[in-house]
């Protein structure tokens, strides 16, 4: 059966904090009619810091989006490779023993993908299979886990290695003023993490049923605008409050697989802002403790895109893990508005060798 492993994760170098971003959106806009309203928005993110690819005054300056993308370029080549070792490490795999590489970005482009550099690159076999993903943005990360899960269920004793990669602050547009995009503004950080899907054996995980949905009517409320300046993020009001209709089919997922999705042990959710872990502690009937990870991941990284369900992971490891057996959902939530989730256990294989 299928086991997620214990994820790998690297946020950048260069910080930003909470207070420098109020003071830049300050003194870029003063004159802004609702700059107090987004000031306010931005603060009730709760996101204390963010890491970005380059030192801030460079961020805010706008090269071009082909400058941008030989910027994106040379350091997913410059930071990713690290992240992937270390996450095969973890999984106490080489990357000879990998079928299958999905890689999940929505922060640039490459064609080939990627994965054709990390396969010349890191010894992988030249019979790997490639999955790029661009276009699904934070729901990326769920989706990389199902569609990981899928090819070991296919393939039960093949292994699949997941990365995203977001530098989102490379999506930065000066001449963006509405209040969504000046919340996004201090919302969105860069990260990147990778983890292990295996076939057979490993600790994490254990990966059972995984599931799919999109709030019909909903595809214009998180969107990019592609103009000659690059990706330009387009964010509905609407959004914070998707928790509602999503958090019925995140029930309906869990009872066909017999599950109660309101009495679970753990909790890796997809941390947007802070209402949406709000609104799903309500709509779930969940303690607000059971997204502590999703929380930790956006106070001290952000909305770092499809990264964050692997950073959440991440931080659960870290704690300790769960106990063997413990059930568990994972969810990440974009574009679309669509929803990518699964269900799976704890395994520990010490309790196997037991």
């Amino acid at each position: 059966m299928a086991t997620l492993c214990r994820p790998a994760v690297s946020v950048p170098e260069y910080v930003i904090t909470m207070e420098e971003t109020l003071e830049l959106a300050r003194s870029r806009h003063p004159d802004h009619p609702q700059l107090p309203l987004a000031l306010r928005l931005i603060e009730n993110t709760g996101v204390r810091t963010r890491h970005i690819v380059q030192p801030i005054e460079e961020t805010l300056k706008h090269p071009g989006f082909a400058a941008r993308n030989k910027v994106y370029e040379a350091e997913a080549k410059s930071r990713v490779p690290a992240v992937v070792q270390q996450a095969l490490d973890d999984a106490e795999v080489l990357a000879t023993d990998i079928d299958v590489i999905i890689y999940v970005s929505c922060t640039g482009f490459m064609m080939p993908s990627l994965t054709a550099w990390l396969i010349n690159t890191m010894d992988f076999s030249s019979d790997t299979r490639q999955i790029p993903i661009a276009q699904l943005g934070c729901a990326a990360g769920g989706a990389a886990i199902n569609r990981a899960h899928d090819f070991c269920t296919a393939y039960p004793e093949a292994n699949a290695l997941i990365v995203a990669c977001e530098f989102c602050s490379l999506c930065y547009q000066p001449t963006d003023l509405g209040v969504g995009s000046l919340l996004c503004n201090g919302l969105f950080g860069d990260g990147i993490a990778a983890a292990v899907v295996r076939g057979q054996g490993g600790e994490g995980i254990r990966l059972e049923r995984n599931g799919s949905y999109l709030i019909p009517k909903t595809e214009d409320w998180i969107m990019y605008d592609v103009r000659a300046t690059g990706f330009h993020f387009l964010l509905d009001k609407r959004v914070p409050g998707t928790m509602e209709p999503l958090a019925p089919a995140l029930q309906d997922l869990a009872g066909l697989h017999g599950w109660d999705a309101s009495d679970l042990d753990f909790y890796i959710i997809h941390a947007g802002g802070p209402r949406i872990l709000d609104d799903l502690s309500t709509f779930l009937e969940v303690a607000p403790e059971a997204f502590r990870f999703s929380r930790a991941t956006l106070t001290e990284y952000g909305n770092i895109a499809s990264a964050v369900v692997l950073d959440a992971l991440r931080r659960l490891f870290d704690e300790g893990g769960s106990h063997h057996q413990a059930r568990g959902l994972l969810a990440g939530f974009g574009p679309g508005i669509t929803a990518e989730m699964s269900l799976g256990r704890w395994h520990r294989t010490s309790e196997e060798m037991a």
